[in-house]
C-alpha cells in the first residue's frame, strides 16, 4: 500500500456521516469545474436539458425522482468520456408567481392596480432575487451534476429573445392568430388557462331537468349549470331521434327570457344521454360552442370576466353560484323543474394555482394552429427522429398529437413575456421581432396580454443552447440526447418542445430519445395530497438518511413507465446499504486491500478470487446493457445484490479465510483481488449514490475524484476470469454453509458459539479445499479425540450428499430454547391470522395495488413455512 493510500485510509471515518460530508463534497466538484461543459471539446456531445422547475416551487419527490434518473445518465457519460452537459434553470411560472407576489400585496393592503404594471412587475423581479429559486439550493442538496455556468430563467433576455423571434416567425407563417373561442377561464385569477392548469375533481352538485315549450312541443334539457340557460340560443337532437324529429327547424321560448331559440339536429347529440336532448350555450360551453359554429348561432354572453351574471335583470349582478339556485327557484315557481337529482357527482374543473372553479368563458385570444405542427411532431417519433421509451407510451403521444387542437397561447397576466403585437389607428397592427422598434405616434399600444408559460418552456431544448443565435453551444449540443420527465405532461410540455422545435430547425429534432417514468405514491400506491396527509417530502429524508439513500430507494423503484409506491422503510433500507458498503471498504483497507497492485493472473488466485471476478464481469455487463436500455430499477437491483450478497456477504467473509489463513501469497493476491473489485463496483455505483462512492474510491485508490473516473467498461471485465468450476464450487459451499447456518439457528446455538463437527460425504469431497472456510464461516472445529456427534445433517450438493455430524453436548438450554420457540411460533401464527384476514376481505383486495397484495401474500407463505419449521424444531427437543 502507498503513502497516499495509507494516509487516506487513516483519515476515513468510522461510519458514514452524510450531513457532515455531502455539502462540502458537492462544492469541491464545482469548485473543479467537473460539471461544466466544453462547447469546443471533440468528444462526443451527450446532453440534458433540465425540465425547469417554478421559480416559486419547493423540491418535491416527483423532481426527486426525475432529478436522481437525469443524474445517473449524466454522470455515467461523463464517465464514458463523453462530453456531458446537464443544464440547469427555472420557468418563470407566470400564473404561479404572480399570485404569490399578488398576495403579498393584499397584505400590504394593495392590490398590482394600485402599483400600475411596471411596478408590479419590478415587484415581482424584486420577489425572484430574494426568494425565487429555493430548488435549486435542494439540486445541490441532492446532488444534481448540472453546469451551474449555464443556468438559464425563461424570461432572462436571452430566452425573451428567443420567444419573440419564435412568435413573430410563427405569426408571419399563419400559425398565429387572434379569435373569439372557448378556453378555460380563471374568476379568481382572471387569466385563460391551458389544460394542464386545470385540475379535475368529482364535485357535489344538482342536475335539473328543465322544460322548454309547453304541450306536444315541449322538449326537456338537462344541466348542473342551471344559471348557463339564460345564454341558451339553442336546442339540439340527434338528427335520427323518432321523438324529436317532427322539432328540428321550429322554435321554442326559453323560459325565463321570452326569447325564441331554434330546435337544430347535431349528430355531436347523444340520443341515449339523458332526455337525447341538449340546451346549446355557444359562449359557455365548448362543445357548444362548436355546434353554434356548425349551425350559425349567435354567441351570447352573460357572465363578466368575474363570474358576475350580466344578463337578464332579476339576476344581474350576481355571482354565478348564487345564480344558480336562483335561476332554478324561478324555474321552479313556473312549473319548469321536470326533475332534480342532487347530490349529482360529476366532474368540475379548477384552476390549479386557487382551487376556484374554472369557468368555459368565450373570449378574444391568441392562438397557435397546431395541425401541420403536431403532425410534423408525430412523424419525428414515427421515422426514428425521436424514440420513446418504454415503446408502449407511444401510443399515447400519437393519440395527443394526432388529434392535438389550437392551443391559446395569451394569458391575462402581467407577468410573462407580452405578446410582441402593437396596434395602432385605423385598426392597424404589428408584430415585432426583437431588433425592432415599436411604432410611435398616437393611438399605438402594445397588447396587454403575456403568452402562456407554455410557449417559453417548449422553446427550451433550443432557446437555453441560444437559438436563435448560432452559438457553439446550439452547434454542439443540439439535438439534446435525452428528455427524462413524468409521463403525465407528456401531452402538454413534451409535444410543445417537439413542435417548436422541429418547426424552428427545419425538421432536426430537439431530443434523440424521450424517457417517460412514472409518477411517486405512497406505500400503499395512492396518490399523494396535502389532503390525505400522505405527501412525502424528500428533503425530510435526505436529512435524515443522506441524498445517497434518498437517490437508491428512488432508483430502485423507477420501471419506464410505470408508478412506485415508496414508503420511509425502503429509504432506511437504502442507507443500511450504505452503511455496508463503507464498512466492506474500510474492512478492506484495514486489510491492505489496494489498486496498485495489478490483479494476477487466473491460474495464481483462488476459487474464491475467480468466482468474484467472474461474478464482477457479469454484474458490469448486465448493469451496462440496462442503463442503455433506461432500466434504471433493474440496474439498481443489480449492484444491491451483487454488492450485498456477492461482495459484502460471501467474498468478504471468504477473504476474511485467506487474509487470516493463507500464506503471503495469497494474502497479497486477495488485496489485490478485493481492492479491483471495490474499485469496480464504487465507479458502477457512483450515478446512483455519488457521495459515499466518492468519499470511499478517493480512500482506496487516491485518484482525484470519481466524477472523472472512467467508467468500467465491458473489456475491464477480463473474461479470463470467468471459471464455471469455481462457481460451481462457491455456490456449493454458499449451499452449505447457508444450510449449516439454519440448521445450528434451529437448534437455538448462539452466533458465536463453536461446535465441534465432522464434514463428509462425496458432496463434500469436492470441495474440500475450502474445509477451512466453511468451517470458519459457520463456527465449526475439528473433532477431537471422543467426538460422539449428537446431531447430524445431509445438504444435497452438485456432487452429491455432503454430511454434517455435530455434538451439541450441553450446547442448549432445553427449557430456555423451548420457551423461545414458542414465543415465535406465537408470532408467527398471530402474522397468519392476520395475512389471511386481509387476503380473505373482499374489499381491501378491490383496492389495493397488486404489489401490495403480493407482499401480504408473501408474508403468509413465510409464516406458514416459520410454523413448519417451529413446530418440527419444537418435536425434536427433550421434554423438560
Amino acid at each position: 500500500m502507498t503513502e497516499n493510500h495509507a494516509q487516506q485510509q487513516t483519515e476515513l471515518p468510522g461510519a458514514w456521516n452524510p450531513a457532515e460530508e455531502e455539502a462540502d463534497l458537492y462544492q469541491r466538484w464545482v469548485d473543479a469545474g467537473y460539471f461544466t461543459a466544453d462547447a469546443g471539446s471533440e468528444k462526443p456531445p451527450f446532453t440534458i436539458v433540465l425540465p425547469p422547475p417554478n421559480v416559486t416551487g419547493s423540491l418535491h419527490v416527483g423532481h426527486a425522482l426525475d432529478h436522481t434518473l437525469m443524474d445517473v445518465m449524466t454522470r455515467r457519460r461523463r464517465m464514458q468520456g463523453y462530453e456531458a452537459l446537464w443544464l440547469p434553470g427555472m420557468d418563470h411560472a407566470g400564473i404561479a408567481t404572480q399570485n404569490v407576489v399578488e398576495r403579498e400585496l393584499a397584505g400590504e393592503g394593495k392590490s398590482r392596480h394600485d402599483l400600475g404594471r411596471e411596478k408590479f412587475v419590478e415587484r415581482v423581479w424584486d420577489w425572484k432575487a430574494e426568494y425565487g429559486g429555493r430548488i435549486l439550493d435542494q439540486m445541490r442538496r441532492l446532488g444534481d451534476s448540472v453546469d451551474w455556468s449555464r443556468e438559464r430563467f425563461t424570461m432572462d433576455e436571452a430566452r425573451s429573445r428567443a420567444v419573440q423571434t419564435m412568435f413573430k416567425k410563427l405569426y408571419e407563417d399563419g400559425l398565429i392568430y387572434r379569435a373569439e373561442r372557448i378556453i378555460n377561464w380563471c374568476p379568481r385569477c382572471l387569466t385563460a388557462l391551458s389544460d394542464i392548469e386545470v385540475d379535475h375533481s368529482e364535485d357535489e352538485g344538482e342536475l335539473v331537468s328543465i322544460r322548454y315549450g309547453d304541450g306536444q312541443d315541449a322538449i326537456v334539457v338537462a344541466t348542473t349549470r342551471a344559471e348557463t340557460m339564460l345564454g341558451d340560443t339553442a336546442v339540439a337532437v340527434h338528427p335520427d331521434d323518432e321523438r324529436y324529429r317532427h322539432l328540428i327547424g321550429t322554435e321554442v321560448e326559453l323560459p325565463l327570457t321570452g326569447r325564441m331559440i331554434p330546435i337544430v339536429a347535431d349528430e355531436h347529440v347523444d340520443p341515449e344521454f339523458g332526455t337525447g336532448a341538449v340546451k346549446v350555450t355557444p359562449a359557455h360551453d365548448p362543445n357548444d360552442f362548436e355546434i353554434g359554429r356548425r349551425h350559425d348561432l349567435p354567441a351570447l354572453s352573460i357572465m363578466d370576466e368575474h363570474a358576475v351574471i350580466t344578463a337578464h335583470g332579476p339576476f344581474q349582478g350576481q355571482g354565478r353560484f348564487e345564480a344558480r339556485p336562483a335561476v332554478v327557484a324561478a324555474l321552479r315557481e313556473q312549473g319548469r323543474i321536470v326533475a332534480e337529482k342532487r347530490p349529482y357527482l360529476h366532474s368540475v374543473g379548477h384552476c390549479s394555482r386557487c382551487d376556484t372553479v374554472v369557468e368555459p368563458r368565450l373570449s378574444l385570444q391568441w392562438w397557435v394552429k397546431v395541425e401541420p405542427l403536431a403532425r410534423a411532431a408525430g412523424d419525428a417519433v414515427r421515422d426514428g427522429r425521436t424514440t420513446i421509451h418504454p415503446p408502449e407510451l407511444a401510443k399515447r403521444y400519437f393519440d395527443w398529437v394526432d388529434n392535438m387542437h389550437d392551443w391559446t397561447i395569451s394569458r391575462q397576466l402581467w407577468w410573462g413575456h407580452r405578446i410582441p403585437v402593437w396596434y395602432g389607428p385605423d385598426d392597424k397592427s404589428v408584430c415585432l421581432g426583437p431588433d425592432e422598434e415599436p411604432p410611435t405616434g398616437e393611438g399605438w399600444y402594445q397588447d396587454p396580454d403575456v403568452l402562456d408559460t407554455w410557449f417559453s418552456s417548449g422553446l427550451w431544448p433550443l432557446s437555453t443552447l441560444g437559438w436563435p443565435e448560432r452559438t457553439a453551444d446550439l452547434a454542439k449540443f443540439y439535438p439534446t440526447s435525452v428528455l427524462c420527465t413524468a409521463y403525465d405532461i407528456l401531452f402538454f410540455w413534451v409535444a410543445r418542445m417537439m413542435m417548436f422545435g422541429l418547426y424552428a430547425t427545419d425538421g432536426v429534432q430537439p431530443f434523440d430519445n424521450l424517457y417517460l417514468h412514472g409518477l411517486v405514491r405512497d406505500a400503499n400506491g395512492k396518490k399523494m395530497s396535502k389532503s390525505k396527509g400522505n405527501v412525502i417530502d424528500p428533503l425530510d429524508w435526505m436529512n435524515s438518511y443522506g441524498a445517497d439513500a434518498t437517490r437508491f430507494t428512488l432508483a430502485r423503484g423507477a420501471n419506464p413507465g410505470g408508478d412506485m409506491a415508496m414508503a420511509e422503510e425502503w429509504v432506511s433500507g437504502s442507507r443500511n446499504f450504505c452503511t455496508k458498503l463503507w464498512n466492506a471498504t474500510k474492512f478492506a483497507l484495514m486489510n491492505g486491500a489496494n489498486v496498485a497492485t495489478p490483479v494476477p493472473p487466473a491460474e495464481q488466485l483462488t476459487e474464491a478470487d475467480r468466482w468474484i471476478l467472474g461474478m464482477l464481469g457479469s454484474v458490469v455487463s448486465e448493469v451496462d446493457g440496462l442503463l442503455e436500455e433506461y432500466q434504471f430499477a433493474k440496474a439498481t437491483e443489480a449492484l444491491y445484490h451483487f454488492t450485498w450478497d456477492e461482495l459484502c456477504d460471501w467474498y468478504l467473509e471468504l477473504a476474511k479465510v485467506q487474509f487470516y489463513q493463507g500464506d503471503e501469497r495469497t494474502v497479497a493476491n486477495t488485496r489485490a483481488v478485493l481492492g479491483h473489485v471495490l474499485d469496480v463496483v464504487l465507479r458502477l455505483l457512483h450515478p446512483l449514490i455519488p457521495f459515499v462512492t466518492e468519499k470511499l474510491w478517493t480512500a482506496l485508490t487516491g485518484g482525484e475524484s470519481l466524477v472523472i473516473a472512467e467508467w468500467p467498461a465491458l473489456s475491464n471485465a477480463d473474461g479470463a476470469y470467468a471459471d464455471p468450476v469455481a462457481d460451481g464450487r462457491i455456490a456449493d459451499v454458499q449451499k452449505l454453509v447457508t444450510e449449516v447456518r439454519r440448521f445450528r439457528a434451529d437448534q437455538g446455538l448462539k452466533p458465536g458459539q463453536k461446535v465441534a463437527a465432522r464434514l463428509s460425504g462425496g458432496g463434500f469431497e469436492e470441495i474440500s479445499g475450502h474445509d477451512g472456510a466453511v468451517r470458519s464461516l459457520v463456527r465449526l472445529t475439528d473433532p477431537e479425540d471422543g467426538f460422539a456427534p449428537s446431531a447430524s445433517l445431509e445438504v444435497p450438493l452438485s456432487a452429491g450428499m455432503a454430511k454434517i455430524e455435530l455434538d451439541l453436548s450441553g450446547t442448549v438450554d432445553v427449557v430456555a430454547e423451548r420457551k423461545r420457540l414458542e414465543k415465535d411460533l406465537a408470532a408467527a401464527r398471530k402474522e397468519l391470522q392476520q395475512t389471511e384476514g386481509k387476503l380473505g376481505n373482499e374489499a381491501f383486495l378491490a383496492k389495493a395495488p397488486a404489489a401490495v397484495v403480493d407482499k401480504i401474500k408473501l408474508r403468509k407463505e413465510t409464516a406458514l413455512a416459520d410454523i413448519t419449521r417451529i413446530t418440527s424444531r419444537l418435536s425434536t427437543l427433550p421434554a423438560s
